[in-house]
């Protein structure tokens, strides 16, 4: 009973590292893009904490000139002033 040795060709080796070597390249191109996206939405959403804190604030504002405004509208209603 006699081994039979394991033989690859060299074109077809070669083929299968040219074929891994491109989609590696392809691969950490893929990477290189996603971490690039990643932070520029990292950026965006540090910038926005801000704008979320004026909105809040400016959302208390209208609700308190609002209150102010019915309370006035009421007294004019009644002849108060």
């Amino acid at each position: 009973m006699t081994l039979s040795r394991f033989r690859l060709d060299r074109q077809l080796t070669l083929a299968v590292i040219v074929t891994i070597a491109i989609q590696a390249g392809g691969g950490l191109i893929w990477a290189g893009r996603a971490s690039a996206r990643i932070d520029d939405l990292q950026r965006r959403v540090e910038g926005q904490g801000e704008t979320a804190e004026r909105l809040a604030r400016l959302e208390e504002q209208v609700s308190a000139t609002r209150a102010t405004v019915e309370r006035l509208e009421r007294r004019l209603e009644t002849g108060e002033l």
